[in-house]
């Protein structure tokens, strides 16, 4: 199965696993599943940690770098993804989450989330 980590999903994967609830633990571990990060989520670290936001506390570089010598999929954005936005319902407004969604759309891979609003999106989310 494809799954597009959620960028606090990743943040802990790398990081915090002790954070990780036990379904994205399996989701993320099992060997059989192709695992995705999105360039929407390096975007998102990136500018948070230079806000000074606590809970973004990595370089994106590195995580960038430490998620693919572990096997990760990088995921670009592209208009299609953008323009896709505009499809979605008014559930969330952070742009970050909202691109994430509209890739897992697009691109027919599951999102995997522990944020409550996300999962609330129609489609591939699931809700770990």
């Amino acid at each position: 199965m494809k799954l597009l980590l959620d960028t606090h999903l990743l943040l802990w994967a790398a990081g915090d696993a002790g954070q990780l609830s036990i379904p994205a633990r399996s989701l993320i571990e099992d060997p059989s599943n192709k695992l995705f990060f999105s360039a929407a989520s390096m975007w998102e670290i990136a500018i948070k940690l230079g806000l000074g936001r606590a809970d973004f506390h990595v370089d994106a570089r590195i995580l960038r770098r430490a998620l693919l010598d572990n096997g990760y999929n990088e995921l670009p954005i592209t208009s299609e993804h953008a323009v896709a936005i505009d499809t979605l319902p008014p559930i969330h407004k952070d742009p970050f989450d909202r691109i994430l969604v509209a890739q897992a759309m697009i691109e027919g891979i599951n999102l995997i989330t522990a944020d409550s609003l996300v999962a609330q999106y129609p489609g591939p989310i699931r809700p770990v």
